[in-house]
């Protein structure tokens, strides 16, 4: 199992859990949740925010908050 923000690019992951409770409510308010598949699909050039592909729309996140979401590849 890894963060989100160790994950590669193109790839498909599954998310497992959200390990900080102060922002998970946000991001379940965005889509992520436990279950749903994610991927990066581009990443800024000094590697923040990180874009990503959930649930049929991009979302784009901070490497902070990447860094709660762990994922597990499919």
């Amino acid at each position: 199992m890894i963060t989100l923000n160790q994950a590669k690019k193109g790839i498909t992951y599954l998310i497992n859990s959200i390990s900080d409770s102060s922002i998970q409510s946000k991001l379940m308010e965005m889509g992520i949740i436990e279950g749903k598949e994610i991927e990066i699909t581009n990443v800024a050039p000094f590697g923040d925010p990180i874009i990503v592909r959930i649930s049929g729309y991009k979302l784009m996140l901070r490497r902070k908050e990447a860094q709660t979401i762990k994922i597990t590849s499919i």
